[in-house]
Parts: C-alpha cells; sequence; structure tokens
C-alpha cells in the first residue's frame, strides 16, 4: 500500500533561481527559467550536494558545522505568503530574489505549514522532498533593508510561519516556470505522544 497520498491541491511553478555563493551574506539570488536538478540539487546553488555542514537549525544534533545529510537543497516559497509578507511589510510585493528562494509556487494553501516529508511532483515526474518549515533569519532581513531602506527590519516578525518549506531531490530532471506541481502528503495521522 503506497505510504504517499496524492492529494486534489496543484500549484504552479511562477519562479526560479538560484544563490550563486555564500560569499554574500544577503543570499541573493539569480533568477533562472529552468532548473535542471541531480540527487544533489541545482549544481550552480552554494546549497547543492549531497551533504552539507550542520547549521544553527540543528545545533540540538550535531555540533555546527558536522557534515550531514543536506536535505536543504531548495528553499520553496509561496506566491501567496510572500504577498501576505510584503503586504505586513507595507511593500507592494516580495522580489524572491531578496528572500534566498530557490523555487516560488502559486495555488497551494497554508504552503509554509506542508507536512515534513511530503512530495511535489511536476507533472514531468520530478520530485522534492519537503524537509521542514524555513525559518525566516537576518539574511533577506539584510537584503530587504538594502534595496528597500527601512522595511527590512521587520521581515523576520511578518514572515515567521511564512517563509516556505526546504527540500531535496527525489527524482532528478528539469524544473521550468510554468510546470504544474501536485502535492502528496504522508499516509498516517498527527503525531500525538499521549
Amino acid at each position: 500500500m503506497p505510504a504517499l497520498k496524492p492529494t486534489q491541491f496543484s500549484g504552479t511553478i511562477t519562479w526560479l533561481g538560484y544563490v550563486p555563493h555564500r560569499d554574500d551574506p544577503t543570499l541573493a539570488t539569480e533568477k533562472l527559467t529552468k532548473m535542471p536538478l541531480d540527487f544533489g540539487g541545482y549544481a550552480g546553488d552554494c546549497h547543492a550536494g549531497l551533504t552539507r555542514p550542520s547549521c544553527s537549525r540543528v545545533t540540538s544534533q550535531h555540533p555546527r558545522g558536522t557534515e550531514i545529510r543536506n536535505t536543504r537543497q531548495l528553499s520553496i516559497v509561496s506566491a501567496e505568503e510572500c504577498a501576505e509578507v510584503a503586504g505586513t511589510l507595507g511593500l507592494d510585493t516580495l522580489d524572491p530574489v531578496w528572500v534566498g528562494a530557490s523555487i516560488v509556487i502559486s495555488g497551494v494553501p497554508d504552503f509554509s505549514h506542508l507536512p515534513p516529508s511530503s512530495r511535489l511532483q511536476t507533472q514531468h515526474g520530478v520530485t522534492l522532498i519537503v524537509d521542514m518549515q524555513n525559518r525566516p533569519c537576518q539574511f533577506p532581513a539584510m537584503t530587504i533593508a538594502r534595496v528597500k531602506p527601512g522595511f527590512g527590519k521587520d521581515y523576520k516578525a511578518a514572515a515567521k510561519g511564512k517563509r516556505g518549506v526546504t527540500a531535496s531531490v527525489e527524482r532528478c530532471g528539469v524544473l521550468q516556470v510554468g510546470d504544474v506541481v501536485t502535492l502528496h502528503i504522508p499516509d498516517q495521522r498527527a503525531w500525538s505522544p499521549e
């Protein structure tokens, strides 16, 4: 019996990009129209690779800098949630370049709260595994402050629960703007320790 079930929720890829290097602390991305993915992610992105050094998000499990499996190859955000964050900040739009996004998807509700281990699969079979919610950090705030002075300082609060998810590649292929992705979720009840 399948452990993942397709849902009726589909979305459309509206934007693709990559972070070319870690030297720029703002994590600003560069736009793409196609994104070839292998098991390490997008080869040109500084987040690509089968492994990565552990970061502050997993210090309860690993000392910082420990080599671990890379489940953060991609940062996926929702077009609708980006619009909500922009509105909260008083901006007309929130450019995905400013927040280090790899992929913007429109049409999947409550996107930042997708269950871990969900799959996003295109009509061509390219499949991404959702790791977990991506928490807001100071890097997008720094970028926003640089391009829109006075607006960056409130980013972390405005984007709480709306920064999307991190993901890795399960099935390789090429993503393109306009691809349709279908959400597949684990076929299990929510965790309840009591």
